[in-house]
């Protein structure tokens, strides 16, 4: 195999065949290649992109970027279809296989004590959402160029009513996310209880992630594969207990969030 080797992740071996059709990074199949009791899945991909120059410039480039983040996942989500891979970081490269295995070797008791660990295993992500309401809107509004044309029209009375609609609000939107508080902690005992292990990410920003609603709940859960249909009716059961909040399940995918590795 010519080119340079392409790292996806590292697994134990295993004898299911990865589908016949399944491409990764640079449109290459992967391959298993074998050392010892672990194995790594690796892909040839060409220098004039991932030697160390040309592919610091192209990770500028979000669009080259997107694209080979979704090769890469694609492989890893074929993996965690027949094992329990231990991911590694986007654009791990080596020169050739004989450095894939002295990674391998170097790292051998580090990934085998992973490994174990997340052998029958599965990561679910569960978000939970504050949908945004006509009053919360409302309470967070500076106010419009309208009602400041308005307000010296407004008498003594209609100013105190407004304020007092404003408190009134404010206390609404604080009692609503108290609520949304204690839905998120009932729910993520809940689901703690199916977990070996559990991260909670920080919240996400809306902004960045386009999301409607305010993140409240963002947890990653390790759950062995028995559990994982418990788990999903649990989500599913209390995705309608609480209004004006929204449930989101992502999974089963590749444990990230347990791997403990930054290769």
């Amino acid at each position: 195999m010519s080119g340079l080797r392409y790292v996806y992740a590292v697994c134990r071996p295993f004898g299911t065949p990865l589908p016949a059709r399944l491409t990764g990074v640079a449109g290459v199949p992967p391959k298993q290649l074998v050392h010892g009791d672990l194995v790594a899945v690796v892909g040839q991909v060409p220098e004039e992109d991932f030697a160390e120059e040309p592919l610091r410039a192209h990770l500028e480039d979000l669009d080259w970027l997107g694209a080979t983040a979704r090769a890469h996942q694609n492989v890893i989500d074929a993996l965690t279809v027949v094992t329990s891979p231990l991911p590694l970081r986007l654009a791990t490269v080596f020169r050739d296989d004989s450095g894939v295995r002295s990674m391998l070797e170097e790292r051998a008791e580090t990934f085998s004590r992973t490994l174990g660990r997340l052998d029958g295993r599965v990561e679910w992500g569960v978000k939970v959402y504050s949908e945004p309401t006509e009053s919360a809107e409302a309470a967070e509004s500076k106010g419009t160029p309208g009602e400041a044309a308005s307000a010296p029209r407004r008498a003594a009375g209609s100013g105190r009513d407004y304020l007092r609609q404003r408190r009134n609000q404010r206390k609404e939107s604080e009692e609503k996310w108290e609520q949304a508080e204690e839905f998120s902690r009932r729910l993520h005992e809940s689901l703690s209880g199916y977990a070996e292990d559990t991260r909670i990410h920080a919240p996400q920003n809306s902004a960045l992630s386009r999301a409607p609603g305010r993140n409240i709940l963002n947890a990653a859960y390790l759950v062995p594969r028995t559990e994982s249909e418990a788990f999903v009716e649990v989500v599913d059961r209390t995705k309608d207990d609480a209004p004006g909040l929204r449930v989101e399940l992502t999974g089963p995918w590749a444990a990230y969030s347990f791997s403990g590795e930054d290769a």
